[in-house]
């Protein structure tokens, strides 16, 4: 039977994931946000973390509640581990249901951020639309959550957003065609969320809402974390100045 984790095992979870290079197990394990599930509340051997679509696994992949962890996921899942032996399990377990892709990581070194060079960047945002830092107004637009619904959605409210997260958006006649969010949030920084509606896309929009998130971080002392879907994703991030570190495994699991 799996448990899940309370603050007292959440401790005794961060070996468990620490050779997992992503700020997003940091959210939970510095108690921001997301669940985690164990065999075991005071010596967990094996172990999910979870936060909005993105599932985490460590531990011993072999142990008898392994099979039921791997089932207890969100209608659609992006699953991560750092051992060939999980692998084999999602592959195994999830079999006809899974589909294996590359994501990529980048260095997290505030050095390869230029704040000029971004401010540059933002300074480049065509006459006809018009960028904004994220507020309640703009929060609660319809256009905006249309854009991606996991701008705000690892939040437990618009105002719980408002409060511990940030974002920048793009404006055209009224509507949100363009934002950066941060998706999630830990200690040091956040991870950043891009989405541009498609009949505004190839103007740079998304570029500019994220130099404008990646420059309020940095002014604050927070780590803007980018970590790309796609080689699309990648190559914005190069422009922003993120240095690629490595591609790795992710597998696309749809609950059936």
């Amino acid at each position: 039977m799996i448990i899940e984790a309370n603050s007292e095992t959440r401790k005794k979870l961060v070996s468990m994931f620490e050779n997992i290079d992503s700020t997003i197990i940091r959210s939970y394990l510095q108690g921001h946000m997301g669940t985690a599930w164990v065999d075991d509340l005071e010596n967990p051997t094996v172990a999910q973390i979870t936060v909005g679509i993105f599932v985490f696994f460590a531990g011993n992949p072999y142990a008898k509640e392994a099979e039921e962890l791997l089932f207890n996921l969100p209608d659609f899942t992006l699953a991560i581990v750092d051992k060939e032996e999980w692998k084999d399990r999602i592959e195994t377990v999830h079999h006809g249901s899974t589909e294996k892709f590359q994501r990529y990581r980048f260095e997290k070194k505030p050095k390869h951020l230029d704040r000029a060079q971004l401010m540059s960047l933002t300074s480049t945002l065509p006459e006809e639309y018009v960028l904004k830092r994220v507020d309640k107004h703009i929060a609660i637009a319809p256009s905006f959550h249309e854009l991606s619904e996991d701008f705000v959605s690892q939040f437990d409210s618009i105002d719980d957003f408002l409060d511990r997260g940030v974002g920048y958006a793009i404006l055209h006649e009224g509507q949100v065609v363009s934002a950066a969010t941060s998706y999630s949030i830990y200690d040091d920084g956040i991870e950043i969320e891009v989405a541009s509606h498609p009949n505004h896309r190839r103007k740079g929009l998304a570029t500019i809402t994220a130099a404008a998130l990646i420059v309020d971080c940095l002014d604050r002392g927070k780590y803007p974390s980018w970590d790309g879907a796609n080689t699309e994703s990648v190559m914005l991030a190069e422009k922003l100045g993120y240095i690629l570190k490595e591609s790795y495994d992710t597998y696309f699991i749809e609950k059936k």
